[in-house]
């Protein structure tokens, strides 16, 4: 038994898995065409306890930690879900951390215990047009007037944007590519604060993403996450946990690839026999599996070290790059042994074979991490 393989988590699989089939597979396909999951669904969630998954309970949340997390998504992915439905759902991953960290009652109790109660959605702002994965260098500026902050700049990409009732934004407190980066949280309905065109992608159609645009935004200092200037070490401390996330999805999405194209092969009749009746057929499903397994294996590994408090920043980078290239691989397999079939919009495969795509992406590009792993090499 391994640690993510306990009596208590096997019921969070089971309770995840019921979710999924009852709440999710009958609805997924049309959110896939809205371009958004339907508030009601983070309520769901909430209720059963799913959506406060690896937050403390003196915040609202349901206890466990990151493998609780990981647990969680990797089974949505695994019973039919998919990486996008995790973005959109559990946005408030990447938008509450900071929050929690500081032990701002404010803050917890205006945004943290709505979220996790489904009530509110929040969403992380700190990609820009301009700027990609430099968080340093960042341009929207904040300029301290009285017990304000005037917000001036823009973001893009920015995840559940459309939906989201308030954004934690990086904002940089001196002049524009200072470094110096505080974080604000930004309420939807502040005047000077517009959600632009909806971003149509190439997959995670059910995650909304959207523009964001501020002009001469007032925010209270009060809505500040922790001390300024303190922005840029928060959103790299948290890096860790939402890397691993991608990685988790990854490996999901290679899993759950690896058994629709074993289902597909067994009940393919091509020449009189199935598919997996044919030696070629049967190797790319075992590489398949085989490269899978091996990436599972070694972001576990990776998480139970980091959820140790281990600073394991190179490896966290490696783990993601293992597990995106291992995903890539096995769901373009998957694809082609679909056949036509796999190329049609009626495919599972075809939905995991776009969203996959993004997950070299986001969180820091596969070429970042390589930065990252070569710093750690001493290079």
């Amino acid at each position: 038994m391994t640690i993510v393989d306990t009596p208590e988590r096997r019921q969070l699989r089971e309770l995840t898995r019921s979710f999924v089939t009852r709440e999710v597979l009958p609805h997924l396909s049309d959110w896939e065409r809205a371009g958004e999951v339907p508030r009601s669904l983070h309520e769901t969630a909430a209720k059963i306890g799913l959506l406060g998954i690896g937050f403390p309970e003196s915040v609202g949340g349901s206890g466990g930690d990151l493998l609780d997390s990981m647990v969680v998504t990797e089974e949505i992915i695994r019973s039919g879900g998919s990486s996008g439905l995790v973005a959109a759902l559990f946005t408030h991953g990447i938008a509450l951390p900071h929050m929690v960290e500081t032990q701002d009652e404010g803050l917890i109790g205006k945004y943290v215990r709505p979220a996790l109660a489904g009530t509110m959605i929040g969403a992380l702002a700190i990609t820009e047009p301009d700027g990609g994965s430099d968080v340093a260098g960042i341009r929207t500026c904040a300029v301290r007037d009285g017990d304000h902050y005037v917000v001036n700049g823009s973001k893009t990409y920015i995840t559940s944007g459309v939906r989201a009732d308030f954004v934690t934004t990086a904002v940089c407190t001196e002049f524009p590519g200072s470094g110096s980066v505080s974080l604000l949280v930004i309420d939807k309905g502040t005047p000077g604060f517009t959600v632009g065109r909806r971003l149509e992608k190439l997959g995670w159609h059910c995650s909304d993403t959207a523009e964001l645009s501020f002009v001469d935004v007032r925010v209270p200092v009060t809505s500040r996450v922790g001390p300024e200037d303190t922005g840029f070490l928060a959103i790299m401390q948290q890096f860790a946990n939402e890397r691993l996330s991608l990685a988790t999805q990854a490996y999901a999405t290679a899993q759950r690839c690896v058994d629709l194209a074993v289902q597909w092969c067994r009940d393919r009749q091509t020449f009189g026999r199935p598919l997996v009746g044919r030696q070629v057929v049967r190797h790319k499903l075992a590489e398949m599996h085989s490269r899978t397994d091996a990436a599972r294996a070694y972001v576990h590994d990776v998480a139970e070290r980091v959820a140790a408090g281990q600073p394991v920043v190179t490896e966290v980078a490696m783990a993601k790059n293992v597990a995106v290239a291992t995903c890539d691989w096995v769901v373009d397999a998957a694809l082609q042994l679909h056949g036509g079939f796999g190329y049609m919009r009626d495919a599972e495969v075809e939905r995991h074979y776009r969203d996959a795509r993004l997950l070299g992406i986001g969180g820091g590009t596969t070429e970042i991490m390589n930065e990252i792993i070569a710093k750690g090499m001493g290079l």
